[in-house]
């Protein structure tokens, strides 16, 4: 099993919950988030002139799925979420060794 974990722009969830749905994939945990990257924040203008935003909101979108799954759920992030700008977001990726559902105490894949 995988654990994918997307940091996207949060205009982009909608859409690509959208786009999960269609496919099967159901199960996600998501969270707003605020980050920095290479965007290094952005210079913004109010009234009483321009301050900087360090930290940019996200979306963080976390979800566990087979590794046979993976390859095809990465590619529905990517066509989403990608705008080929800077502040995209990432995709990160690790195993996951063990899966157990609390209500019927299921484990492995048959918990997911």
């Amino acid at each position: 099993m995988k654990k994918v974990e997307a940091i996207i722009r949060p205009e982009k969830l909608e859409e690509l919950r959208e786009a999960l749905d269609k496919k099967g994939f159901i199960g996600m945990t998501v969270t707003e988030v605020k980050g920095r990257g290479a965007q290094k924040g952005v210079m913004l203008e109010w009234r009483v002139g321009e301050y900087r935003v360090e930290f940019l909101p996200k979306i963080k979108l976390e979800m566990v799925v087979a590794e046979s799954k993976l390859d095809e759920l990465v590619n529905i992030i990517e066509d989403i979420c990608s705008t080929g700008k800077i502040g995209d977001g990432k995709i990160f990726i690790s195993n996951v060794d063990e899966v157990i559902r609390l209500r019927t105490k299921e484990r492995g894949g048959a918990a997911i």
